[in-house]
């Protein structure tokens, strides 16, 4: 058991990982358990009570990693994020710092003005029309063959042909091959467009609105401290009023927020 006197120690040295694995054993709460009720990644957990900053995302998804990790076990989210700087390595900082490229860019043209508006891509638009209206008629033209398949009529003469045995045989046949008169055996395909993931990490007090192209709130109005896993259809439109307080993932890929603020204020789409 860890005595109040091990604990100052292990702060003083800047050991934030081992305070938090033991604080998360005092509680009885399993790295698992943990995990699931974060919706943080269990080998980010891991990282984080080994100090292994390799294993971590850039600095400020594991700094928020870390916070949120230490509300959870009711440490102190300060003292542990001032551990979290004392002990992360000069030569990754440097290499977050260096990092430029980003796998992401935005759905359109930013325009830079006072009034911080988008410019959209026209070509884009019409792009994604064009995709939606061919889901539709192909949609259609399938229902249309399946319904015209099942008005189909039955030659009078066929049936009078088999018997009445043959008859109970393809009944049974029929059934097992789990095809009805509705024709519900036919694939009509599912049109919906592949969902895509995103993780919106808040460390102060912050105004973040996310909607995604079915036209879904994904998150309003303001937000408080935490880390928030949402999906929806992509492109999204985001709009941050501080980016500072605010930090971004799409499917595990950090966003560069200061790419698109002006004045610490962003507004653009976005998609994998």
């Amino acid at each position: 058991m860890t005595t109040p006197s091990s604990n100052t120690q292990s702060n003083a040295q800047g050991s934030f990982g081992a305070t938090l694995q033991q604080a998360r054993k005092n509680k009885k709460v399993s790295i698992d358990e943990a995990a699931a009720e974060l919706f943080i990644l269990k080998r980010h957990l891991q990282a984080l009570e080994n100090e292994n900053f390799s294993d971590l995302p850039q600095p400020a998804f594991a700094r928020g990693f870390a916070i949120n990790y230490a509300k959870y076990l009711g440490l102190d989210p300060i003292k542990i994020a001032s551990s979290f700087d004392a002990a992360y390595p000069n030569e990754l900082k440097v290499q977050a710092s260096n990092s430029t490229d980003t796998p992401l860019r935005p759905m359109g043209t930013l325009q830079r003005d006072t009034h911080n508006r988008i410019r959209f891509n026209p070509l884009l638009i019409l792009a994604v029309i064009g995709v939606i209206v061919l889901a539709v008629f192909l949609f259609r033209m399938v229902s249309n063959a399946s319904k015209e398949h099942n008005e189909e009529p039955v030659s009078t003469s066929t049936v009078e042909d088999i018997s009445a045995s043959e008859q109970a045989q393809g009944a049974a046949i029929s059934s097992a091959s789990g095809i009805g008169s509705s024709g519900s055996a036919l694939n009509l395909g599912n049109a919906t467009a592949s969902e895509a993931a995103l993780v919106v990490t808040v460390t102060d007090t912050a105004n973040v609105t996310i909607t995604d192209a079915a036209g879904n709130d994904l998150m309003t109005g303001t937000q408080t401290s935490g880390s928030y896993n949402l999906s929806g259809t992509p492109p999204f439109n985001v709009q941050i009023d501080n980016i500072d307080n605010v930090s971004l993932m799409l499917n595990q890929e950090a966003v560069a927020l200061d790419t698109y603020a002006t004045d610490k204020k962003a507004s653009f789409e976005l998609a994998p």
